[in-house]
């Protein structure tokens, strides 16, 4: 591996393994990428099948944006294809997408197709967000086994909605991302904190 891939690899497989340790990203569920480049689009991230908290940067891959593997060894994620959309309409620089108890419980809102966040302190850790005052409201779609075909809609649903800072997938988990992968990163555990702050109070109403 060249220093730029080890490292970019090392760093990947940090986030995922911190992803698993918070128990965002058990057993094999979830995956995550880098950019390496944007013209043409080249990406690293996480192999298929792989158990996150055992995740090294022997799992990580370099691909195109064809989904052809350039370095590493291994098969690309099954998502691959919605880690590339989101690259494409957002230029972001790194894509992270966990399968945590809250965001799984939240993703199934169906209120107005979408999941609103406001008047948390913690909004302020997304980028651009300045005040507590922000509203926040992350789509949500129906899951699938084929994302090759739903990517399009995919990229056409972030076009429409350029203020999100991730988006749920139904009974499945959050995606979310950021200019690097510091700011992705960041991004998780700020939209998971708000998650379980959101589902206990839930909770706490739901209460006799």
């Amino acid at each position: 591996m060249s220093t730029t891939f080890a490292a970019l690899a090392q760093a990947l497989a940090e986030v995922g393994r911190h992803c698993y340790e918070r128990g965002w990203a058990l057993g094999t569920s979830g995956n995550f990428s880098a950019v390496v480049a944007i013209d043409p689009i080249t990406v690293e991230i996480t192999t298929s099948g792989i158990d996150k908290g055992l995740l090294e940067p022997q799992h990580i891959v370099e691909i195109d944006e064809q989904q052809r593997v350039i370095r590493g060894s291994g098969t690309p994620s099954a998502e691959t294809t919605l880690h590339l959309a989101i690259v494409r309409a957002r230029r972001a620089g790194a894509v992270l997408h966990t399968h945590s108890i809250w965001s799984t419980i939240l993703s199934e809102d169906t209120a107005a197709g979408g999941v609103t966040i406001e008047g948390y302190e913690m909004l302020k850790g997304l980028g651009g967000v300045r005040t507590h005052e922000h509203r926040e409201r992350l789509p949500v779609i129906d899951n699938t086994q084929d994302w090759t075909a739903a990517a399009p809609k995919i990229e056409t649903m972030l076009r429409t909605h350029p203020e999100a800072h991730g988006f749920l997938i139904r009974r499945h988990g959050l995606y979310t991302w950021g200019t690097d992968l510091a700011e992705a990163k960041r991004h998780i555990e700020i939209l998971e904190f708000l998650f379980e702050a959101m589902g206990r109070k839930r909770g706490l109403a739901w209460q006799p």
